[in-house]
């Protein structure tokens, strides 16, 4: 079996980076610990899990955030769609955003 490699765009590692002092600070958790884990388990899904999980190609109306998505939904509030473009088993990460946000109402 093939290794696979994900790779981010620099914009999207640091907003993985800042994301769990965002959570903390909008009081989204309680407990930085828990912001932590929340982060920890979403890079989990897109490091172990994505190449895994079945995918859809992005609408046209999205497709500046990648050919590619596929989404993780660590809870019944959130659903994150990971954008993506791929190529054999190779990833790069190129738009990281959840249902919170309007542009994705073409999903």
């Amino acid at each position: 079996m093939e290794k696979v490699s994900i790779q981010y765009l620099p914009e999207i590692e640091n907003f993985i980076n800042d994301l769990n002092d965002l959570l903390f600070e909008k009081e989204y958790f309680s407990f930085y610990e828990y912001a932590s884990t929340y982060v920890d388990n979403l890079t989990f899904f897109i490091e172990r899990e994505l190449h895994n999980f079945p995918h859809k190609k992005t609408p046209k109306k999205l497709k500046n955030f990648g050919s590619f998505y596929a989404f993780y939904k660590p809870n019944n509030r959130t659903t994150w769609y990971i954008f993506f473009e791929k190529s054999n088993n190779r990833y790069l990460i190129t738009h990281l955003t959840n249902n919170h946000v309007k542009e994705l109402n073409d999903l």
